[in-house]
């Protein structure tokens, strides 16, 4: 049994693997630094918003009287924060290493 656990960790493709989920963590807190400290303050400031997040709220009353908000900018916030994540993934690692396996 242990054998076996042994010849699974030693594969190459679970190093790799672990390899990458540090790499995309380390980036990804790149990326998200970039669009809550840039970004999203400068598309905010386009719709007279402290930050994207706090645009485009919409109240809507509820059944106890009270009122609900829709924050359509917090969605679109975290929209355009996977969109940035997954073209600097691309950019940065996917086209590099397709790029290696041509020429290789």
């Amino acid at each position: 049994m242990l054998k076996g656990f042994k010849e699974f960790i030693m594969r190459g493709n679970v190093i790799d693997l672990a390899v990458a989920v540090v790499i995309g963590a380390a980036f990804t807190a790149i990326v998200n630094a970039l669009v809550e400290g840039l970004l999203n303050p400068a598309l905010g400031a386009l719709f007279n918003a402290e930050n994207l997040k706090s645009a485009w709220i919409v109240e809507i009353p509820t059944l106890s009287g009270g009122t609900a908000q829709l924050a359509f900018g917090a969605v679109a916030a975290a929209i355009i924060q996977f969109l940035l994540v997954a073209a600097a993934v691309y950019f940065a690692l996917v086209l590099p290493v397709n790029k290696l396996k041509e020429r290789a």
